[in-house]
């Protein structure tokens, strides 16, 4: 089974929390799902540099990059994912969309609303729970 190495951003403007919608793909169980931003490690980056690469490509930001949060490992019918998480801040809430279709800035208690890409799914759980 092939295997996907991704970091993402848990990025907070205070208490909101950037949510971003992934477009219509041929994959149906990540078409239209919303997660968290990011992308694919290239070879000879480190999470970190891989993470702000990947979030200046996708919303134009470059956020306050801190701890990592969670890594999560998860089987998708077609391939094996492990997405890093890491904590992100912002001092704006203005991004650009260049590669994703909608966002959402929701409270922690808000985002069980969203129909999340089912690998996100634990650090959402984990933020509603407030660890």
């Amino acid at each position: 089974m092939k295997r996907v190495e991704v970091v993402a951003g848990i990025i907070t403007y205070g208490e909101w929390i950037l949510c971003v919608q992934r477009a219509e793909n041929k994959l149906q169980y990540i078409s239209n799902k919303f997660e968290f931003p990011g992308g694919k490690i290239e070879i000879g980056e480190t999470k970190r540099e891989a993470l702000e690469r990947e979030l200046i490509e996708e919303l134009n930001i470059t956020p306050k990059i801190k701890e990592l949060y969670l890594s999560v490992v998860y089987k998708y019918p077609d391939f094996e994912l492990t997405m890093h998480s890491f904590l992100c801040d912002v001092i704006t809430q203005n991004i650009t969309l260049n590669e994703h279709i909608s966002y959402k800035w929701l409270k922690r208690e808000e985002l069980n609303k969203l129909d999340w890409a089912a690998a996100d799914l634990p650090i959402v759980k984990k933020l509603m729970n407030n660890d």
